[in-house]
């Protein structure tokens, strides 16, 4: 199967299973309003008992955010210590919510997969489509119940190294600011800063491969965590040009969407500034955070499908492989092969010219 038609399959997948990006988008929105009540709160408690401008404390993104509250907080360690343990607890709920649902979307791609014909290779049309709609609650419930304590395990393994690389980062920036001197101190620690956090995106966005995969070897093969390291590294070494490309496409497609996105936020911000016309901004905004999360668990979720269905391809022909030696060596003396026969590509024998 070629790469663009890897790609088609996801995408269609994900169609047919609508359902599963609403959830996802509705998980991962409940996991960010978790995050943002902690946040919120400790901005609030800084502006009464510090006396610090609430404005201030609440610009720029969520990570600029933690830090100004964290800063704000470092002379009062009761109150930063009760802050990190409050967000701790919403990280920590959040991140076993989305451990469940993605066990429940998982499971129903398995089924799609495996319902869904070559739809990639026929034309578009609602039957085709429909053949590989799976979605039911009783399936999605029965995939968060059967990958939940798995997927949560993997994600504490993601935590430690996503704490890992931030200490590493951190003692990077740290080590180039203390080695630094003279006078091209700042260029050259502003340089430094600049390739470790290129390093660290680069890093993390590799990280987060891993761990859709290791995931969708977990579903596919109901395996555990140390069991998917091999498999996972197994069809890395197989595959690893298609799924070198297919990451770059996906990659592509994530940022594209991200300045769509970005020029699209900028574009409702300015109108804020027309009179009247201005009072139209927050609905728009409310639907534009909805377009584009939808947008993007979409193109995660056909992401998903894609590498799934690479990762289903070479397991199963290899069974089948293996199953046919077996089943010909026990009914051939001859040995597996008989005089008239060869393997056909995917596994099976014929007899004479006759191959396909």
């Amino acid at each position: 199967m070629s790469l663009k038609l890897l790609l088609k399959r996801g995408a269609l997948l994900a169609v047919a299973n609508w359902q599963a990006v609403a959830i996802q988008f509705l998980a991962e929105s409940t996991f960010q309003v978790l995050l943002a009540v902690p946040i919120f709160g400790a901005a609030i408690l800084v502006a009464v008992a510090i006396g610090a401008d609430l404005g201030d404390l609440l610009q720029g993104g969520l990570r600029d955010i933690v830090a100004n509250i964290t800063r704000a907080l470092t002379s009062e360690p009761v109150a930063l210590a009760s802050f990190l343990a409050a967000f701790a607890i919403a990280l920590a709920a959040g991140s076993a919510l989305m451990c469940l649902v993605k066990g429940g979307t998982l499971d129903v791609l398995l089924a799609a997969n495996d319902s869904a014909g070559p739809i990639e290779s026929d034309p578009i049309t609602f039957e085709s489509v429909h053949s590989a709609s799976q979605f039911n609650l009783t399936r999605f419930m029965n995939g968060c119940v059967r990958l939940f304590r798995p997927y949560l395990g993997l994600g504490l393994v993601l935590m430690c190294v996503y704490a890992i690389s931030g200490a590493v980062y951190l003692a990077c920036v740290v080590y180039g600011y203390r080695a630094t001197e003279g006078v091209v101190s700042v260029i050259g620690w502003t340089f430094i800063a600049a390739v470790a956090t290129i390093l660290l995106i680069l890093w993390i966005t590799l990280v987060n491969l891993v761990y859709l995969l290791l995931q969708i070897a977990m579903a596919a093969d109901n395996i555990g965590l140390s069991e998917a390291f091999g498999a996972v590294a197994r069809f890395v070494r197989a595959e690893v040009s298609v799924l070198a490309r297919m990451f770059l496409i996906i990659l592509g497609l994530v940022v594209g969407a991200t300045l769509v996105s970005a020029l699209a936020w900028s574009g409702v911000g300015l109108i804020a500034f027309v009179p009247v016309v201005g009072l139209a901004v927050v609905p728009l905004q409310v639907v534009a955070l909805i377009l584009r999360g939808l947008a993007f668990e979409y193109i995660g979720l056909a992401a998903a499908g894609a590498y799934l269905t690479l990762y289903r391809r070479l397991p199963r022909s290899v069974e089948r492989h293996d199953t046919d030696v077996m089943v010909a060596a026990a009914g051939n003396p001859a040995g597996p092969l008989g005089p008239a026969q060869t393997a056909s590509p995917s596994g099976s024998s014929a007899s004479g010219s006759g191959a396909v």
